[in-house]
């Protein structure tokens, strides 16, 4: 099943924010497998939609995802992106790595 995947790649690159806050675009893009391009396309529309705060860090940019907003789809009650990533995301990554 080459190229097919359950998460979109906008839930892709939460989870490689939430596994490293300090992740490099470069980086994003190959676990992805797209380009540096799309990769900033995506984080871009991630922070324009408040799902993810990002704050310069030296030469580097470091993300803080902001668990407590609302995921966009109407399936019933209102699941948060932090719920979400409470499925995906290994035990050890802290609330505090989520912006909660």
């Amino acid at each position: 099943m080459k190229g097919w995947s359950f998460l979109t790649n906008h839930a892709r690159v939460l989870l490689c924010i939430a596994h490293d806050p300090g992740v490099r675009l470069r980086d994003i893009a190959a676990t992805l497998g797209v380009t540096e391009r799309s990769a900033f396309a995506i984080v871009n529309d991630l922070t324009d939609r408040g799902y993810v705060v990002k704050e310069r860090d030296g030469r580097r940019n470091r993300y803080s995802i902001q668990a407590d907003v609302p995921l966009r789809e109407p399936i019933g009650r209102k699941q948060t992106v932090g719920e979400l990533l409470g499925l995906l995301v290994d035990s050890g990554t802290t609330s505090a790595e989520m912006g909660g």
